[in-house]
C-alpha cells in the first residue's frame, strides 16, 4: 500500500552499515503498490460482473449531483480491500490512496492527480452501518443507501446458478454453523456455554465451493434454528431452473429434526445425510457388530500381547503398543423409528470403532436406500467429505475474517458478513475460473492473496500507457499470465 498521505513528512530511517555503506530507507519511491495482484481480480469482476450484481441489491436515495462514489464503486472499493486482508472499514483512510486500487476501480483521474483520494472509512461506513434509530433511509441525513436484505440473500443462490453452463446431474449442499465471538455490547449476541464466550452463531450453506447462505443468528437459539427456511428457499430457486438435478443434503446431528426430514422426503430429487446421536437402542440394535469388532480387534492384539509379555514386564509399555494396533471399524445398517418425534421408520447406519480407547460409534440417517450404496461406502463416500466444508469457513473467518461483526446494530452485523461472504465469492470465482489446473487450483484463500495479490510494483505513467511494473523476481509470472488469458476468453456478463 502506498503512504497514507501524500503530504506525510518524509521520513528517512539508517540501518546497520554493510561493507562499509549505509543503509538507508525513504519513502520517495513514488506511486509504488503492494497489492498489484487486484488487477487481475478487478478484470475478472468486470467481466462477471459479480460487485454490479451485489449493488443492484441496495437503492441508493442519495441526490447524484453530489455523489463522487457510486454504490457499485463502494462495493467494490470494499470487498477489493477486504480480499487484499484490509478487513476493517478504518483501513481504507490509507487504502484510498493505493495506485493499483485506483486502477482496479477505473479511478484514473485520481491515479494521475495527487490529491484524488478514493472512499475514505465515514463514507465506506455510510455503506454498511444499519443504525436501528433510522426507519427511512430517503429521510436520513448520513445513511441514505437502503440495502435490500431479501434481495441480497437471493442473489447469492442466482450468482451459483449462472456459473455453470448446464445443469448439473447432481449436486451436493452442505450445512453446519460455527461461532463468531464479539467483544462488546453488539444486538443479539450472547453468551454460549459450547463456543465459551458471548459470540453469534452464524450458518452456512455451500455447494463444494460456492458459497449460498450465510445467516447470522444469536447463539442463545437451537442450533438448526432458520435452517429449513434457507433450505426450502434454496431448493425452491434450484428448481425453478435445475428440475432434473439431484440434491444431497448433508449436516451434522443438530440438523437431525423430523421437519426436515419429512421435506426432504416430500421434494422429488432430494435425499440426505445427515449425523444423529447415539442412545440405548441404537447400541444394543448393534450388539453383534460390536462384539465382532471387539473380537477383531482383540485378534489383532494378542500376538503382539504375547511378545511384549515375554520381553517385557511393565504395564505401561503394553498400553502404549496397544495404540499402535489398527482400529476394527464395522458398519451396519438398520431401520429405525424413535419412540416419539419421527413420523416414520427411517434408514440409520451405525459406525462401530473398537481400538485401545475402547468402544466409539456414530450414526447417520440417510433417505438413501441400502439397496443402492452399501453402509460402509454411504458413511466414507456421503457422509465423512462434509468435513471439506470447515475448510471453507476457515476460509471465511481466518482469511477473510468474516467475523469482524463489531458494529451495534444486528443488521448491520448481517450486512458486514454478506459483504466478506461476497468478496468470498468473487475470489472463489477467480480460483475456479483463472487457476483451474494450475499449482494454485486448490489453494486457500489466504494463500492466493499472499502469492498472487500481494506483489509489489511501479505504476508508471504516460500519455499513451499506464505501467504496473511488477518484481522481476515474482515468481508466480506464468500462474498469473495464464490467468491473463483465461479472463480474456470469458465473455463479458457484466
Amino acid at each position: 500500500m502506498s503512504p497514507s498521505h501524500p503530504r506525510t513528512p518524509r521520513q528517512v530511517i539508517n540501518f546497520s552499515k554493510q561493507k562499509g555503506k549505509e543503509i538507508i530507507a525513504n519513502f520517495d519511491g513514488g506511486l509504488i503498490t503492494s497489492d498489484a495482484g487486484i488487477v487481475w481480480i478487478a478484470e475478472l469482476d468486470k467481466k462477471l460482473g459479480i460487485t454490479e450484481k451485489f449493488g443492484n441489491c441496495f437503492q441508493d436515495h442519495r441526490h447524484q449531483s453530489y455523489v463522487d462514489h457510486s454504490v457499485h464503486e463502494l462495493l467494490a472499493q470494499r470487498l477489493y480491500g477486504i480480499i487484499l486482508g484490509y478487513e476493517d472499514v478504518n483501513d481504507h483512510d490509507k487504502l484510498r490512496h493505493d495506485p493499483a486500487l485506483k486502477i482496479a476501480l477505473e479511478k484514473l483521474n485520481e491515479l494521475e492527480d495527487k490529491k484524488g483520494w478514493l472512499a475514505g472509512k465515514n463514507t465506506i461506513n455510510r455503506l454498511e452501518y444499519c443504525p436501528e434509530t433510522i426507519l427511512d433511509q430517503k429521510t436520513s441525513r448520513y445513511h441514505k443507501i437502503e440495502p435490500n436484505f431479501e434481495a441480497i440473500e437471493k442473489s447469492f443462490v442466482e450468482f451459483f446458478l449462472e456459473s455453470y453452463k448446464k445443469p448439473p446431474l447432481s449436486i451436493i449442499l452442505d450445512m453446519d454453523v460455527t461461532d463468531d465471538q464479539v467483544h462488546g455490547n453488539q444486538e443479539g449476541a450472547f453468551f454460549n456455554s459450547y463456543y465459551h464466550g458471548v459470540c453469534y452463531a452464524p450458518l452456512y450453506i455451500f455447494c463444494g465451493h460456492h458459497l449460498l447462505v450465510a445467516k447470522l443468528r444469536s447463539s442463545n437459539v437451537d442450533p438448526a434454528d432458520g435452517a429449513l427456511d434457507k433450505l426450502q428457499r434454496i431448493i425452491g430457486l434450484i428448481r425453478e431452473k435445475w428440475s432434473g438435478t439431484h440434491i444431497l443434503v448433508r449436516g451434522d446431528s443438530a440438523y437431525a429434526r423430523e421437519e426436515i426430514f419429512y421435506f426432504y422426503e416430500n421434494q422429488p430429487l432430494v435425499d440426505y445425510v445427515i449425523a444423529m446421536g447415539t442412545n440405548g437402542v441404537l447400541k444394543l440394535r448393534a450388539d453383534d457388530v460390536i462384539e465382532k469388532a471387539k473380537h477383531e480387534y482383540e485378534k489383532r492384539l494378542a500376538p503382539i500381547t504375547e511378545l511384549m509379555d515375554s520381553l517385557f514386564q511393565k504395564k505401561e509399555d503394553l498400553e502404549e503398543v496397544k495404540k499402535l494396533v489398527p482400529i476394527s471399524t464395522w458398519y451396519r445398517s438398520i431401520r429405525y423409528k424413535t419412540e416419539k418425534s419421527w413420523s416414520c421408520q427411517r434408514r440409520v447406519v451405525t459406525k462401530v470403532c473398537y481400538g485401545s480407547d475402547g468402544l466409539k460409534m456414530r450414526h447417520v440417517v440417510t433417505s438413501l436406500p441400502a439397496s443402492k450404496i452399501p453402509p460402509s461406502k454411504l458413511y466414507t463416500k456421503k457422509y465423512c467429505p462434509r468435513g471439506e466444508m470447515e475448510n471453507r469457513i476457515k476460509e471465511q473467518q481466518l482469511d477473510l475474517l468474516a467475523d469482524r461483526t463489531s458494529t451495534q446494530t444486528f443488521q448491520s452485523n448481517q450486512l458486514r458478513l454478506w459483504i466478506h461472504s461476497w468478496a468470498y465469492v468473487l475470489i472463489n470465482a477467480f480460483r475456479q475460473h483463472c487457476l483451474k489446473k494450475t499449482s494454485l487450483a486448490k489453494a486457500t484463500v489466504g494463500r492466493i492473496r499472499l502469492n498472487l495479490l500481494k506483489l509489489g510494483a511501479r505504476i508508471k505513467i504516460s500519455c499513451r500507457r499506464i505501467i504496473i511494473a511488477i518484481a522481476s523476481a515474482c515468481p508466480y509470472q506464468d500462474i498469473l499470465s495464464i490467468a491473463n488469458k483465461r479472463i480474456k476468453t470469458i465473455p463479458n456478463t457484466g
